[in-house]
């Protein structure tokens, strides 16, 4: 089965959201994904990835032709019995571990001066990498994709938290916005599906 959707000139998130939706709406089959940016063709690719499936691009003239491949799942997937941990007298049982994510839409902390706003992002990120109990994923939309590019001061400290495996998203939309996308130095390019989903998936969401 193979069907199209033309994305071109939607805003984000809706090519991801199209995309989805007509993934949904099949068991197999390739789905080709038309758009007309760089940013929108990425998002469409790591989102689809990120469902299993196989992605291949063609372009042509400045447009995107996305084939999404989706496999029919198997109908006698092995089911793997749960763990079962047995506590001897005395002990308890350890907690899953929660999911903090930090959400930077400023390149300065606070609402006051913002001199001295930007002193404290920098000194809060500067310090994140040396503290035990960090996020597990950091977001940068807004003005705050402004922290993720090549003359940030906080660079050093993030690409730090990256090398050791911390998630860094930033918005795709907010860097086409600033015209950064080129200096773009840490972190992935996503897109306000994913941004949405990681929130809504967080036991806490932080706003510094």
């Amino acid at each position: 089965m193979q069907q199209s959707i033309d994305c071109r000139g939607l805003a984000c998130p809706q090519p991801v959201l199209r995309t989805k939706q007509a993934l949904e709406e099949i068991a197999a089959g390739i789905i080709i994904v038309i758009v007309d940016n760089e940013a929108a063709k990425g998002n469409i690719t790591r989102f689809a990835e990120s469902q299993g499936c196989k992605v291949s691009v063609e372009e042509k003239g400045g447009v995107f032709y996305l084939a999404v491949e989706k496999k029919e799942e198997s109908k006698a997937t092995a089911i793997t019995p749960p763990e079962i941990v047995t506590c001897q007298p005395g002990q308890q049982n350890i907690p899953s571990k929660k999911e903090t994510v930090f959400v930077f839409k400023s390149d300065q902390m606070g609402t006051g001066d913002a001199a001295l706003g930007k002193i404290l992002v920098q000194a809060l990120l500067k310090t994140l990498p040396s503290v035990d109990a960090k996020p597990n994923k950091l977001i940068f939309y807004n003005r705050g994709v402004y922290l993720t590019t090549e003359d940030s001061e906080v660079l050093p400290a993030l690409k730090d938290l990256a090398a050791n495996g911390m998630e860094i998203l930033v918005c795709g939309t907010c860097l086409d916005y600033y015209h950064l996308k080129e200096k773009l130095a840490v972190g992935t390019i996503s897109n306000m599906f994913s941004i949405l989903e990681t929130m809504l998936k967080a036991d806490k969401v932080i706003f510094p």
